[in-house]
């Protein structure tokens, strides 16, 4: 039974304390309840001790609404979840002002961007079968810069750990995933659900464009180029029509 009808969720959510949230997603398909309930099975089954899963993808792939769904349907199976993205786990923008370096261009963004070593330290390290649950959900705010480094959860010991994320499956992270999703559409497919997503906060259609094409998508051609992410990634799903997703890899 999909979830969402007739299923009682009672196990335990531990979520992000940043302020960025994106909006909640339409009620999902019978189709698209099905793959994300196979997908949670999978999951759990990995393991009865804490277990970490990434779901990565180009911007606007729909990363965020799949991880929030599996979340949904992993604590349907009894499993508590935490909830992370990596967008909170960015170097605060103070800090590339303070030091002189470039995070703004596609190579800048990609190279020096990411917290890294918060990241692995505070999230996937203690979030681990044998770390030590003393886990924190968000590094830095990404709207405010807020330092939540120190804010941290007791995860229990079947916790888990679902990551949304751009840059998700570099080899820094590699050996600390237990599951690899990647989210696939046509990069023009991704570049027109960003406009529309972005075009709002950033003053019109052609300025998220602009954003888009020389930011985002110049760093996940580097990103892609460099790592080849479809490769490594585990299971691989195509959210070009996200009411009948499709998956490519089991």
């Amino acid at each position: 039974m999909p979830v969402g009808k007739g299923r009682e969720v009672t196990a335990q959510s531990f979520e992000s304390v940043s302020t960025w949230r994106q909006g909640a997603p339409p009620p999902a398909s019978e189709a698209r309840s099905a793959l994300i309930d196979r997908l949670a099975s999978r999951l759990v089954a990995i393991r009865p001790g804490r277990v970490r899963a990434v779901v990565d993808g180009r911007t606007a792939s729909g990363k965020t609404t799949l991880a929030d769904e599996l979340a949904v349907a992993v604590r349907a199976l009894g499993r508590p979840t935490l909830r992370a993205t990596f967008d909170d786990f960015k170097k605060p923008w103070r800090d590339a002002r303070e030091k002189g370096y470039d995070r703004t261009s596609g190579e800048g963004y990609y190279r020096n961007a990411p917290d890294i070593e918060s990241a692995r330290r505070l999230l996937l390290e203690p979030a681990g079968p044998h770390g030590s649950g003393i886990v924190a959900l968000c590094g830095h705010d990404p709207l405010t810069g807020e330092d939540h480094r120190t804010t941290t959860i007791d995860a229990p010991l079947d916790a888990v750990l679902i990551v949304d994320s751009v840059f998700g499956m570099r080899p820094e992270y590699d050996e600390l995933w237990d599951l690899r999703v990647w989210v696939d559409v046509p990069v023009e497919v991704a570049l027109a659900r960003g406009v529309a997503r972005d075009a709002d906060m950033e003053g019109g259609a052609d300025a998220a464009e602009r954003l888009h094409l020389d930011r985002y998508h110049a760093s996940e051609e580097i990103y892609v180029a460099e790592v080849d992410p479809v490769q490594r990634a585990d299971v691989v799903i195509d959210n070009t029509d996200v009411g009948a997703p499709d998956i490519v890899r089991w």
